[in-house]
């Protein structure tokens, strides 16, 4: 534990977890869809539900869904910024078992591309990705990470860390993760390094690849 896990992180409060947990789950989101949010289904569980209003959990989740950071000072009028730029955008309750407290439900749509993502607020800013397309995941987003979709064949693994290798850069963590045999997979890795933006470029091109999308 260092001294950001007990202050939290330099923020727009009032709440580490509820605001600026809120905040970065948002724009990782929307980092994680690639390009501009045009409509959101917004489903709080658990705490996110009972007190996100009081504090500010809407304004903060909408906030990171337009790409600002947890200090930006015009987090509390996020929404109004929202409709102004013709986001379509619902916020309500839902009942997830198994769930962090925190947690909340979304599915994004922008002009090409569609995402449904379930991540949670662990406390002092810090967040978990618990689902991507309706397939179970666990990453942090605090270190660069590749997030690649992929047809669950053999080859693809040893292609990506292939191309990490060839540009020396270090997997710190790496995880595989598919909906059944020979159906639907995700792998995430979590580097040491930046990952140039030619590797996503070239794996976007690669038989078998449905999409890569880099967060730094």
């Amino acid at each position: 534990m260092n001294l950001f896990d007990i202050m939290g992180p330099v923020m727009v409060g009032p709440s580490s977890s509820h605001t600026a947990g809120a905040v970065r789950i948002g724009r990782v989101s929307r980092q994680l869809l690639g390009e501009r949010v045009e409509e959101a289904e917004i489903f709080f569980h658990g705490s996110f539900a009972l007190t996100g209003a009081g504090h500010g959990t809407d304004k903060a989740i909408i906030a990171g869904l337009l790409d600002m950071e947890t200090y930006d000072i015009r987090i509390p009028q996020s929404m109004e910024i929202a409709k102004n730029e013709g986001m379509i955008f619902t916020i309500s309750a839902i009942d997830l078992k198994n769930a962090h407290p925190n947690t909340v439900l979304m599915y994004l749509k922008g002009k090409s591309r569609e995402l449904e993502i379930q991540a949670s607020s662990l406390g002092g800013g810090r967040i978990s990705i618990d689902s991507i397309d309706g397939i179970q995941t666990s990453f942090s987003a605090e270190y660069p990470t590749l997030i690649v979709h992929n047809e669950d064949k053999a080859g693809h693994v040893a292609q990506i860390t292939s191309m990490l290798a060839d540009k020396n850069i270090n997997i710190a963590t790496i995880n595989l993760y598919r909906n059944k045999r020979g159906g639907y997979a995700v792998m995430v890795a979590e580097t040491d390094d930046p990952i140039p933006f030619e590797i996503i470029k070239e794996l976007e091109k690669a038989e078998g690849i449905i999409k890569a999308t880099y967060l730094n």
